[in-house]
C-alpha cells in the first residue's frame, strides 16, 4: 500500500477540531448555532474520504464512531461523526453537557480501503484493519495497537476479536482483510 499522502494545514486541522466541538455543543443548545456545519476554509475538506471521531475523557475512551469510506464531503462526515460519537455510540450513554468541557477530541482521516495482500506486511501504527467473514466485521484504527502496545500478530488477532471471530481467523483464507492508512490529529 502506498503511503497515504493526504495532509492538512494547521488551519484545516483547527477548523475540523472546532467543527467537532461545535457539532456537539450545538446539539446541547440548538439555538446557539447553525443546523449544519459552517463552510470549510479549503476545497480539500470537501473531498470524499472516510473519517472517525474519537472522544476521550481523562484519557479513557468515551465514544468513537466513523465512516470508513467517503460517502460525502469530509467536513460533513466529521460533523456527523462527532455527534454520533457523543450521543450514539452503543457502548456508552449519551454525553452529558457536564462532560462536554472535559472531552478531548481525536480525528482520523482515512485513506481508501484496499485488500491486504499479505498479513506479514501489516505495520503497527501505520495500518488500520478491517476483518470480515460470515457477515461479521470488525475495524481497528492504526493508533489502537500503539496505544495498547500490541505487536502485529496481536493486532491481527484483536481485529478478529472485534469482529466476533476466533483470534486466528486472520490466517483463514475465508477471512477478508482490508487495510487502510490514516492521518490522525
Amino acid at each position: 500500500m502506498n503511503d497515504f499522502r493526504f495532509e492538512l494545514t494547521d488551519e484545516e486541522k483547527t477548523y475540523l477540531r472546532e467543527l467537532v466541538a461545535q457539532s456537539i455543543r450545538f446539539r446541547f443548545n440548538p439555538s446557539d448555532g447553525p443546523f449544519g456545519p459552517p463552510e470549510p476554509p479549503t476545497a480539500k475538506l470537501k473531498e470524499h474520504l472516510g473519517a472517525f471521531v474519537t472522544l476521550k475523557i481523562g484519557g479513557s475512551l468515551r465514544g468513537c464512531i466513523g465512516n470508513v469510506q467517503g460517502s460525502g464531503e469530509l467536513f460533513r462526515t466529521v460533523w456527523n461523526m462527532a455527534r454520533s460519537a457523543a450521543f450514539e455510540d452503543p457502548r456508552f450513554p449519551p454525553l452529558t453537557e457536564g462532560e462536554f468541557h472535559a472531552v478531548e477530541y481525536e480525528i482520523s482521516i482515512l485513506s481508501p480501503l484496499a485488500p491486504c495482500p499479505d498479513p506479514e506486511q501489516v505495520e503497527v501504527g501505520r495500518h488500520g484493519l478491517i476483518m470480515s467473514r460470515d457477515g461479521r466485521s470488525g475495524l481497528l484504527l492504526p493508533q489502537v495497537p500503539v496505544e495498547w502496545g500490541w505487536d502485529r500478530e496481536t493486532f491481527l488477532a484483536q481485529t478478529c476479536v472485534k469482529a466476533g471471530l476466533p483470534q486466528n481467523a486472520w490466517k483463514d483464507r475465508e477471512t477478508t482483510i482490508l487495510w487502510f492508512e490514516a492521518v490522525v490529529f
